[in-house]
């Protein structure tokens, strides 16, 4: 029997950034972005992979990765707000 490892990830936003700005992450993994600033914002991907609504203060949103690969990201309202999530393919592990 195989089984697939699953992890979650979260990036911060506060103060115009993302914290970190570059993750790197295995297939599977779901990434949470968690609004701690004032200001809403809302995600989207270069291309078009995910889009959240407005995040308000304390707010999240959750994608789960898929397919390797390396997705652009950014904030529709403030575009100077990049990121990048870097999915490498899953690893696999059998139990003990």
């Amino acid at each position: 029997m195989v089984y697939e490892e699953i992890a979650e990830t979260t990036i911060k936003i506060d103060s115009f950034t993302f914290a970190p700005q570059r993750v790197s992450v295995n297939a599977g993994t779901t990434v949470t972005w968690h609004n701690e600033h004032d200001n809403p914002h809302i995600l989207a991907s270069k291309p078009a992979f995910f889009k959240s609504s407005t995040l308000n203060a304390d707010d999240k949103f959750s994608f789960k990765f898929s397919a390797p690969g390396t997705y652009a990201y950014y904030c529709a309202l403030d575009p100077q707000m990049i990121g990048t999530i870097v999915v490498r393919p899953a690893t696999r592990t059998a139990p003990r």
